[in-house]
């Protein structure tokens, strides 16, 4: 009886002691899992209205019932996963009570704008009679401090879309590119301090311009002055044009692109297209840019109106609405990679198809990734057998633990004690 007890105590030491062996050996990590900020596939994703904010300005002006096809097609932009809704809205006064319902809507469902409309007289839009250089930059600032409540923290601005359509000229036509660049440069350093002066960070370097006047204007220089950007309105026949010619214009730039306009079927360029063969298009338009690091943006045009658009006129959405959706809402994996004894395992790759990321010092990861049938996430760290799974949901929280491929000795018995007294 006494060589019993004896042999029972001495057990319940050896186990009392590997208790708090492990437990200071491996102490229980406070696993946190931080929800990851959204994950884009871009910082910019945006859709187009100016068939509706602007086209119809005037016709709708003091429509009230057009609130409901304002607030049909801003949700169903913000449902896309856009981070921006582009707004095409004169800046002159007649028309900000019509600006005001559609920013008004865009706040109500999450969205920043980025606002794409310029001063009438630019171009003689609605009849106004045309304005100098000079009369732009001081007329837009004026807009800008009149009306701070239309603006938030994280908009673009833009004082001039496709510039070269209004004014002095395309500078194609009228030589005069050192000009056309000074007033680009002008431009948004003047809203930008109108900005700065009510308190709204707001981007203005954003100036769109046809691809081949950027090519001709957006020199290094050029580029530099306007925060490292060429925004381009640009439409070619097919997918891999659009990106190649991203690119090259990122090399000569030394800047990241923009894409201000794009999209498909124009007639003119792609032909006519069935529903099924404008999915192919932008599907794989925008397979191609998700992996080209110069674009940092995208706008597509347009939401309803034309024969690029997402939606029909009484909101019936399109089958390109869901492979648009698919690249601006990507799945989310985040979570920790730990050993079984609860060690963080920093620098393990995660990845899954084209897309990767790696682990930090203790162990936390967030990745962004496209799903397909064909699509697992793979875990692989040195010292330790590859891990694979399978993602089930959007924005998944994991724990992975990865086997060591040689484990020590104790390693077993300890994984076995860290699951009975470490919960």
């Amino acid at each position: 009886m006494r060589t019993f007890l004896s042999s029972l105590i001495a057990g319940a030491l050896v186990l009392f002691g590997a208790f708090f062996w492990v437990r200071s050996s491996y102490p229980e990590p406070t696993l946190i899992y931080p929800e990851p900020p959204r994950m884009s596939m871009w910082p910019i994703q945006s859709i187009d209205t100016m068939k509706y904010s602007r086209d119809i300005a005037r016709e709708r002006l003091h429509d009230k019932s057009f609130d409901i096809v304002i607030e049909r097609q801003v949700k169903a932009i913000a449902e896309t996963g856009a981070t921006h809704i582009a707004l095409a809205t004169p800046y002159d006064e007649e028309f900000v009570p019509f600006l005001k319902r559609w920013v008004a809507a865009a706040r109500v469902h999450g969205l920043n704008v980025w606002f794409r409309g310029n001063l009438s007289g630019w171009e003689g839009w609605f009849g106004y009679p045309k304005i100098t250089r000079e009369e732009h930059i001081q007329k837009t600032q004026t807009f800008i401090a009149s009306h701070p409540e239309l603006f938030a923290d994280g908009d673009i601005f833009v004082s001039c879309p496709e510039c070269e359509n209004g004014g002095p000229g395309d500078p194609r036509q009228t030589g005069d590119t050192e000009a056309y660049r000074a007033f680009l440069i002008a431009s948004a350093k003047s809203a930008a301090d109108a900005f700065q002066k009510i308190g709204k960070k707001v981007d203005t370097n954003l100036a769109s311009m046809n691809g081949d006047v950027a090519r001709l204007v957006m020199d290094k220089a050029t580029t530099k002055a306007l925060g490292g950007s060429v925004t381009i309105d640009h439409y070619v026949r097919t997918p891999e044009q659009l990106v190649r010619d991203a690119a090259a214009l990122a090399l000569k730039s030394a800047g990241q692109i923009v894409l201000g306009e794009f999209g498909a079927p124009i007639p003119d360029i792609h032909g006519t297209m069935t529903e099924d063969e404008q999915v192919r298009w932008i599907d794989g338009a925008l397979e191609k840019l998700s992996t080209e690091p110069s674009v940092r943006g995208i706008n597509y045009w347009l939401s309803v109106g034309g024969s690029t658009e997402l939606w029909t006129a009484d909101g019936k959405p399109k089958k390109a609405v869901a492979a648009l959706t698919r690249y601006f809402k990507p799945h989310v994996a985040y979570g920790f990679v730990r050993d079984g004894l609860g060690r963080p395992i920093g620098g393990a790759e995660l990845s899954a198809g084209e897309w990767s990321t790696k682990t930090d010092k203790h162990g936390y990861f967030s990745l962004r990734y496209l799903p397909t049938e064909q699509t697992h996430l793979i875990v692989r760290a040195p010292g330790y057998e590859d891990v694979m799974l399978a993602p089930r949901e959007a924005r998944e929280s994991l724990l992975i633990t990865p086997q060591p491929t040689v484990k020590p000795f104790y390693y077993d018995t300890a994984v076995f004690l860290r699951g009975l007294f470490i919960k």
